[in-house]
């Protein structure tokens, strides 16, 4: 999931559990979660897991999630201008990564793309990516 630095950083501080995007998301709960910073940090900075997805109007989704998603009325209204529905990821288990996987690395383990928005991982997709998605035994 590409995220601008400033929602990954709170991600991952654990100040924002909601992420917001304008239209549907499918994914299952218990889905794993890449935390990818777009520029000017360009890396992959930590993990975590979907723990729902909660799709409705702009409004109800407000009243519900506004004390988590790490925005103001006004960032909230303008990101989802002309949207009748969008969707809000509820984030678990976010993780740091002890040191981030830089966007120049990555490319050097294979070739990737980071997403506009979020994306699937693929079979050609850096190995080390692949990993941070296997669970570990606690």
């Amino acid at each position: 999931m590409s995220l601008r630095p400033r929602f990954a950083h709170a991600i991952l501080e654990g100040t924002k559990t909601v992420e917001l995007r304008r239209s549907r998301v499918a994914a299952p709960p218990g889905t794993p979660i890449i935390v990818y910073a777009s520029t000017p940090v360009r890396s992959v900075l930590g993990t975590a897991v979907l723990g729902a997805v909660d799709t409705d109007t702009p409004t109800r989704l407000w009243r519900r999630h506004r004390t988590h998603l790490g925005l103001t009325r006004a960032e909230f209204n303008d990101y989802l201008a002309g949207v009748s529905t969008a969707s809000c990821l509820l984030i678990e288990q976010a993780r740091p990564l002890p040191e981030p996987y830089e966007l120049n690395w990555l490319r050097n383990h294979a070739s990737f793309q980071p997403p506009q928005s979020y994306r699937y991982l693929a079979l050609d997709d850096p190995q080390p990516l692949h990993a941070l998605t296997t669970p570990h035994p606690a």
